[in-house]
């Protein structure tokens, strides 16, 4: 059920930018301090990211008070930010949905609203989208049309970030870069771009220059191009007098502007409708505070991201009450174990891109802090810095969430695999995730991996066996090698054991049986434990094999169970084109088993949208009772849920 919340009387009264536009800029204010607290209510009962659109509530009202949205294009990278953008744009009184199952998604999403021009999940991708939609609008002689690309300092780090700003240089587009400056991405950015950006406010008197000189264009722009074009040669001239090394920005083509107070809505409306009469690309440089507006938020900017529910008026971040010991999280899991491998392992380091606290690396940053390394928002780099490393004798584990590890597919291959180096590939968020939807679920890692050569793909099943994984991966010689497992909690309150290498490509029997025979990989086979359970009760024989291994296969245990048993299921929270499932039924049409039934279980071929993960399972059939049902089905026997009920095959 939900809680009502009411919006300010501004805030109360826009249902769609053309709203917005009716108050005068005197009451833009107001509408921000609104807009600001209504996502503070909603996030604080109802969960969801929350610092990174505080911090642009300014920004969002400006820019669609100025621009002719969604006519004119604004796209935001991530989307983390755009809270503020999806209320005003008629999705208020729904926002109370955000992330939740058949809700509104968490980042912009195409199908979702027509304000939403570009589908965000992973970041840095902005200016290159909104450069092609600029170019398309020029094809189509649309020369008035505005396209406005959003992005933060920490997605700045990304190369696609530059290959955008590289090829808008020389293409002559109606772009505005705008460049949310926080020093935030979700951990503190790393790198010498923040330096920079830090540095640049030194050209403060050239900027001021500038900003009027372009600001006087802007208005006097109906004299023709030559007007802007001979001022612009003034502009140049003149640089060297106020600058001591040139604009990286300009140096690329693009006008720079800034750096402004990201805070100040009636200067940014200023600014904005002088950069809407700019031809060419033009950047605007804005200084924000992530978390903007609510002090916790701005004084610990990380745990602020995605706080969970928490009281708007102390700041006490509601947690689960629990009397009993609690199992880890399997992040967490790997950042102390880790550690305890790098104590004894000299030649063991551990890398990031910009997830030092989402992937709990940041336990070994702080104990070990020249063996550990946040390279920011740069998958292909963390990829290729490890093979580099690797190249000298060091065993790099390169821990990357199984989503964003797609962005870096092509550094696996060519600079791994070929080379056949020692580089563990930690792959965080696995499988469903939950309300981060479609753009993070962790569904394409085990089909990914699994057909490259070299590598070794293994998932496990608790964390007893994450840690052996982990040890198994750093003996020699051991090549490329994957270990992917989930978001969240584990199992095993007890989970600090001592170590032990795995045989690579050897699963382990977790149950005996007569009846049917479940082949799991990962932490899939806690589900069927739980299944097995109930069909206990139901009197149903099922055998339950935990794989641990993708590839290589234990094909010595597979010819044990297909030699014994007729009917096989096999379980994967991966999707089911060419993975775990897909290797098994492979292998036994290879090896002569056409006889044998196989039904496989996994993500089926289409993207699962937001919800709770238990929401997500059930609609994938990788819950218990999804489990419980296939089996059912298989053998052909009534399986009652509750205890003590029974019919056997018909």
């Amino acid at each position: 059920m939900s809680i009502p919340i009411k919006a300010g009387p501004l805030l109360g009264k826009i249902n769609s930018p053309a709203d917005l536009k009716k108050l005068s800029i005197e009451q833009l204010p107001q509408v921000c301090d609104e807009l600001r607290q209504y996502i503070i209510d909603v996030v604080s009962v109802y969960g969801g990211h929350f610092g990174a659109s505080l911090g642009v509530v300014e920004m969002t009202v400006a820019m669609h008070y100025v621009f002719d949205t969604p006519n004119d294009q604004l796209v935001w990278d991530v989307g983390h930010q755009a809270y503020g953008h999806k209320i005003l744009t008629g999705r208020r009184d729904d926002f109370y949905t955000n992330r939740k199952y058949k809700g509104i998604a968490g980042f912009p999403k195409r199908d979702e609203s027509p304000y939403d021009t570009f589908g965000v999940g992973h970041s840095s991708t902005s200016i290159s989208a909104a450069l092609g939609m600029a170019k398309a609008s020029a094809m189509k002689g649309e020369k008035d049309r505005q396209h406005i690309a959003v992005i933060g300092d920490g997605a700045m780090t990304a190369g696609l970030a530059f290959e955008g700003l590289n090829n808008a240089g020389v293409l002559d587009t109606n772009l505005i870069v705008v460049l949310n400056d926080n020093c935030m991405s979700i951990d503190p950015n790393v790198g010498a771009l923040k330096d920079y950006l830090t540095d640049i406010t030194t050209s403060s008197a050239y900027n001021k220059f500038r900003d009027e000189c372009w600001r006087a264009l802007g208005k006097i722009g109906k004299l023709g191009e030559n007007a802007q074009g001979f001022a612009s040669k003034i502009e140049h001239s003149i640089k060297t007098l106020f600058l001591t090394q040139s604009n990286l920005f300009e140096s690329l083509n693009f006008r720079y502007f800034g750096p402004t107070d990201g805070h100040d809505v009636i200067r940014l409306v200023g600014l904005f409708e002088d950069l809407k009469h700019l031809p060419g690309p033009k950047l605007l440089h804005c200084r924000t505070v992530k978390g903007k507006g609510f002090k916790q938020a701005e004084e610990d900017q990380t745990k602020w991201h995605s706080p969970g529910l928490f009281d708007k008026i102390t700041g006490e971040i509601y947690k689960k009450a629990n009397t009993t010991p609690k199992p880890p999280k399997y992040q967490d899991v790997f950042g102390n174990t880790i550690v305890e491998l790098a104590k004894a392992n000299p030649k063991i380091v551990g890398i990031t891109p910009a997830m030092p606290s989402g992937s709990s690396l940041n336990i070994m940053m702080k104990e070990m802090p020249d063996r550990a390394f946040d390279v920011g928002i740069a998958e292909q780099h963390a990829v290729t810095f490890s093979a580099g490393l690797a190249t000298q004798g060091f065993i790099p584990f390169c821990n990357i969430y199984s989503t964003f590890m797609q962005r870096a597919y092509d550094q696996v291959i060519h600079d791994v695999c070929i080379q056949n180096l020692n580089v563990v590939f930690t792959m965080d968020r696995g499988g469903l995730v939950g309300a981060d939807g479609a753009t993070h679920q962790g569904a394409f890692d085990i089909a990914y991996m699994r057909c490259l050569p070299n590598m070794i793909v293994s998932a496990p099943m608790d964390e007893e066996e994450l840690r052996n994984l982990m040890f198994t991966a750093q003996q020699d010689d051991m090549g490329p090698f994957s270990i992917r497992y989930p978001r969240g909690e584990g199992i095993m309150p007890d989970w600090k054991r001592p170590m032990q290498a795995l045989p690579i490509g050897k699963g382990r029997m977790i149950c005996a049986g007569d009846d049917i025979a479940i082949l799991s990989i990962g932490t899939m086979g806690n589900h069927v434990t739980k299944a097995n359970e109930i069909l206990k009760m139901n009197e149903v024989s099922a055998a339950h094999f935990d794989m641990r291994y993708v590839k290589p296969l234990d094909t010595e245990m597979l010819k044990s169970v297909f030699k014994h048993f007729k009917k096989v299921i096999t379980i994967e929270d991966g999707c089911l084109m060419g993975g775990f499932g897909s290797a098994v039924l492979e292998w036994a049409m290879d090896n002569g088993y056409q006889s044998t039934q196989i039904k496989r279980l996994g993500i089926p071929d289409h993207f699962i949208e937001q919800g709770e993960p238990s929401d997500q399972y059930r609609e994938c059939g990788l819950d218990t009772e999804g489990i419980v049902r296939a089996v059912q089905e298989m053998l052909g026997v009534k399986v009652v849920m509750e205890q003590g009920i029974n019919s056997r095959p018909r």
